[in-house]
């Protein structure tokens, strides 16, 4: 048995898109759920748009790194480091273990690795 198909994405053909179809018969609670959508996708977007924040999400994605570590793989002071740590922190999107005097930073769940994955896919590929 096929999959049943969401009516307002695509139709589950590989063909097409997985984009949401807007259609104007769609009820105010589908479209304040896909307004709310957008919204938390543009403050992830947002958080992870600056070289720096990539670079680090980008380097833990292959797993926990202390900030030493970070500082170290981005040739930046650490200042520089805990600055978009924090921000990354606060967006939810990293998150800190300590050990010690060390302080571990490591990703909070799937989506940043996902990101990461696509922007290497689309910008860094070619460049290897």
């Amino acid at each position: 048995m096929a999959p049943q198909a969401d009516p307002h994405y695509g139709t589950g053909d590989e063909t097409t898109s997985r984009l949401p179809v807007f259609d104007p018969e769609m009820c105010a609670e589908d479209i304040d759920r896909m307004m709310q959508n957008a919204q938390n996708a543009a403050n992830f977007l947002k958080a992870i748009s600056h070289e720096g924040r990539l670079m680090i999400l980008c380097h833990l994605a292959t797993g926990e790194k202390s900030v030493t570590e970070l500082e170290d793989l981005l040739a930046a002071r650490q200042a520089a480091v805990s600055q978009q740590l924090s921000r990354l922190r606060l967006e939810g999107l990293v998150k800190p273990r300590r050990d010690g005097k060390a302080i571990y930073y490591s990703l909070t769940d799937d989506r940043p690795k996902q990101i990461m994955e696509v922007v290497y896919d689309l910008f860094c590929r070619d460049a290897d």
